[in-house]
């Protein structure tokens, strides 16, 4: 028997393994057995899917039998909402979990273990329960297909949370039906004058919908009450003597301000969260809160609170950026921290944190000085260092305890491709999540490099566009 985690392939790299002597080989008539819970039946169908498209025989899938079965077992408790136990004998394979998303994540260990499988028995479950990427569609706006496409590839290494950052000075991407100047007027922007777009209703239904079949919580966020331009351009009232300003698609930041005294503000936020709210299955509401350097002191704390009454109000719980510290915040409202230690801590001790630490979080940061794509005011960020920190260490009196988990944003000001968001960001969200799943400890860069490399390797052989960093190429000298 073998006990050494991280010679398996395997991302985010699993709490507990012992390897076997032995494989199980997927033959032609190897079933998926599912029993009969309908989640865990579609689960099944999926692994059947993807089976069959990485072996070139679909396994059939059963309700009974012996093969790969897949099982909720309610009294497993101890393996917490999303852990799993995963066997692979030379008989068989079984993956056994308290839930539903428990199962998921136990076949998606197994999917890395491909084509044939080791004989190994995993206990595994994450460290934080939000492990999350952000992509901004309001610079740039994305399709719905990309987006579908993004959630697939997040999915893959257990990250489980897509904030969608909806609406900047350069576009408003949500359809509000009582608010229709939002997507015709705002939605027809991006930056630098590329065109705009926007999501439907029931383009927003496909994207929850999609994500829910990868155990993805969506996160809409709505920018306020700075960010605001492409608001403050569609509907006039917005504006002190209702006058719009014209649109705008440059790239600076912290110009623009709703205003809380004027008539129509209180009424247009209410009914854009109310819109949110009811298309987002979701427990949280982001409202940004960020770089309102435009509004005055005063009126931002008002604001805040504001905001975080119309939250709780829908029966959502507030996540907003670490500038929100600034208003009372309520115990369950989420902080986001994301540049500065010192504004984060100002949080009351009874809030947690998703960290997203600029210098090692932000997708749209270059890798290396030479790269193409990316931007530099955070530094370079090469895989080491999206890998290398400890979210426990960074905000003082914020430990495991205060966190919910960790995020990677990417910001789209520079982006305009879907090619260029996976060359940006899927190497660095590997990193992400290991860092959200995997204990600090067992945590090492010259462990997770090789496993990286195979994950690499894998989109690569995939045809799916992926930055291969100099320190893997290393890796393999």
């Amino acid at each position: 028997m073998v006990t050494d985690r991280t010679d398996l392939p395997l991302v985010p790299l699993p709490r507990q393994v012992e390897w076997h002597d032995g494989r199980f080989e997927i033959a032609t008539d190897t079933c998926v057995v599912a029993g009969d819970d309908p989640v865990v039946q579609r689960i099944a169908a999926q692994l059947a899917d993807e089976l069959g498209d990485a072996l070139g025989h679909r396994p059939d899938v059963v309700s009974t039998g012996d093969g790969i079965a897949l099982q909720v077992h309610p009294g497993r408790a101890d393996l917490g909402a999303e852990g799993y136990e995963l066997f692979v004998a030379t008989d068989g394979v079984g993956i056994v979990a308290a839930t539903a998303h428990g199962v998921w994540n136990g076949t998606r260990t197994l999917l890395q273990l491909l084509p044939a499988l080791p004989a190994v028995h995993i206990v595994d479950a994450p460290r934080f329960e939000w492990r999350g990427a952000m992509l901004d569609v309001a610079r740039h706006p994305s399709t719905v297909d990309d987006v579908l496409r993004f959630i697939e590839r997040i999915a893959q290494w257990k990250l489980n949370r897509l904030h969608l950052h909806l609406t900047d000075d350069q576009g408003w991407r949500i359809e509000i039906p009582d608010w229709p100047a939002l997507t015709a007027v705002g939605g027809a922007t991006a930056v630098g004058g590329d065109p705009g777009g926007w999501f439907s209703l029931a383009d927003w239904a496909r994207i929850v919908a999609h994500a829910e079949r990868h155990f993805v919580t969506v996160v809409p966020e709505v920018d306020l009450p700075g960010h605001t331009n492409a608001a403050l351009a569609s509907v006039p009232g917005l504006n002190p003597g209702e006058v719009a300003v014209a649109p705008y698609t440059g790239i600076e930041v912290g110009f623009s301000t709703l205003r809380l005294d004027l008539p129509l503000t209180r009424r247009f936020v209410g009914d854009v969260l109310g819109t949110l709210a009811a298309i987002t299955p979701g427990d949280h509401l982001h409202i940004g809160g960020d770089e309102a350097h435009s509004t005055d002191h005063a009126d931002y704390v008002a604001f805040i609170t504001f905001l975080q009454g119309e939250v709780e109000r829908l029966g959502k719980r507030m996540i907003g950026w670490e500038e929100i510290t600034a208003a009372p915040l309520q115990p369950h409202t989420l902080v986001q921290h994301w540049l500065r230690a010192e504004t984060a801590g100002r949080a009351p001790h009874d809030n947690r944190f998703v960290m997203s630490p600029s210098a090692h979080t932000y997708l749209d940061m270059k890798h290396h000085a030479d790269d193409r794509l990316g931007r530099r005011w955070a530094g370079m960020i090469d895989v080491d260092a999206a890998y290398g920190w400890d979210p426990a260490a960074l905000v003082p009196g914020v430990d495991d305890r205060r966190i919910a988990g960790v995020e990677a944003p990417l910001w789209t000001e520079k982006v305009r491709t879907f090619d260029e968001v996976q060359l940006l960001t899927l190497d660095r969200l590997a990193c992400l999540a290991e860092v959200g799943w995997t204990p600090q400890a067992a945590r090492q860069w010259h462990t997770f490099r090789p496993r990286l490399d195979a994950a690499v390797r894998r989109l690569e052989a995939g045809g799916v566009p992926v930055y291969r960093s100099s320190l893997l190429a290393a890796a393999q000298a």
